[in-house]
């Protein structure tokens, strides 16, 4: 059969990128066909060193390397500089997420870069955008995970926790790769580049919306409630004899269903203290005592067996090791195989993927693998590659 064209192939994207949000967002171009050439410094993006868990490599940069084309360049010299302008002149797609003003200060901003190429889409990563007096300030996940109020709702009433995974970074990344694709389909009508203009503080601030709602029109903060929902009860864990069980309901109907099938109390589904739900979260300590008299009695897998009865929510907590061998992902045949220096590592099947494509991924690259091909590709010249490359500028929107 032959394999049908990915969606972004004959897309050239340009990438000063470095730990997560950029390249995050142009491992997905690269997932689709796009074909990216990664800039680094001459010691390489530090996300590179910063674990040795996967063959002697960083999981980070296993996660969001692969495919691309690595060329080191040292952007403040002649050569460096004029190396990149070349590539961007037949770019597609320019992204970057170097310190605030970095990118400017090279000459790579979106009105320097559109006087050459009008069509090229220019997106820039930064903690908190453009203007405004935070505009400067270093800014990785953790902080921005404070700013946009996350680690205030996040974590035990004692204690606040930041979530597990960058997901300020993950956000911006998300947006970046978003946003350049509906670019990318303006670009097809107008037939003239776009410039992104992406904040980390405000694509979290995006996902923290219903909580802001609460708080602001609610008169008062959410509580942090550890594993359980702040809004909506039951929805958490919950002891059973040999161990914990998770669900949760999501409606009035589900909430009958469960006091008559699952804890046998019937008449708790009209009592006032516990209908609405909004009256279940009011009341949650005395609602999850009741519950949890009868959840103790019960094996994990019997409470299960009577949640998937009657169609709630429910799972038990899987730790890596676990999700790893889950059985859906295998049954769907979700994963794959990426080549890296020293040996392979199992990697997802891009959740976006069209229906019938088999994902086409090039390796991990090496520092610098690919600088000699690209810049005899996109450079009249005979200075040896060595001379272009060299210390970047940047800092970390990590």
């Amino acid at each position: 059969m032959i394999q049908p064209v990915l969606p972004l192939e004959g897309i050239t994207v340009v990438s000063i990128e470095q730990a997560v949000a950029a390249p995050f967002a142009t491992r997905q171009l690269a997932d689709l066909g796009a074909r990216v050439i990664k800039i680094e410094r001459d010691t390489g993006d530090f996300a590179r060193t910063y674990d040795e868990s996967v063959h002697g490599q960083a999981s980070y940069f296993v996660w969001l390397n692969r495919t691309k084309e690595s060329v080191v360049l040292n952007l403040k010299s002649e050569l460096g500089n004029k190396a990149l302008r070349a590539m961007l002149e037949q770019a597609d797609v320019f992204v970057s997420n170097l310190a605030p003003g970095s990118v400017d200060r090279l000459g790579f901003g979106a009105q320097s870069v559109h006087e050459y190429n009008p069509q090229l889409i220019h997106a820039s990563i930064s903690g908190y955008g453009p203007g405004g007096s935070y505009t400067e300030r270093k800014a990785y996940d953790l902080i921005i995970q404070c700013e946009a109020g996350l680690l205030s709702t996040t974590g035990t009433p004692e204690s606040p926790a930041k979530a597990g995974v960058s997901v300020a970074d993950i956000a911006a990344g998300m947006y970046t790769y978003s946003g350049i694709l509906a670019a990318l389909l303006q670009r097809a009508r107008t037939g003239r580049g776009e410039t992104l203009e992406i904040s980390m503080l405000e694509a979290l601030g995006e996902w923290m919306s219903q909580t802001h709602l609460l708080a602001v029109h609610g008169g008062s903060a959410p509580k942090r409630s550890g594993a359980q929902h702040a809004s909506i009860a039951p929805y958490g864990p919950f002891p059973t004899s040999d161990g914990t069980v998770f669900f949760g309901l999501q409606n009035e109907r589900e909430w009958m269903t469960f006091c008559r099938e699952v804890i046998d109390r019937p008449q708790m589904a009209e009592d006032p203290r516990f209908t609405p739900n909004a009256r279940r979260v009011e009341n949650r300590p005395e609602l999850h005592g009741i519950i949890e008299e009868v959840t103790t009695k019960l094996a994990s897998g019997e409470l299960i067996a009577r949640l998937d009865a009657i169609g709630i929510a429910n799972a038990r907590m899987r730790d890596m090791f676990e999700y790893d061998q889950h059985p859906q992902l295998a049954e769907r045949d979700r994963w794959r195989s990426v080549e890296l220096p020293g040996g392979t590592a199992r990697a997802l099947v891009p959740p976006a993927t069209p229906v019938g494509v088999e994902p086409h991924w090039g390796p991990v690259p090496t520092i610098g693998q690919h600088t000699d091909a690209v810049l005899s590709e996109f450079l009249d010249t005979t200075a040896p590659a060595v001379e272009f490359a060299g210390i970047s500028e940047g800092g970390s929107n990590a």
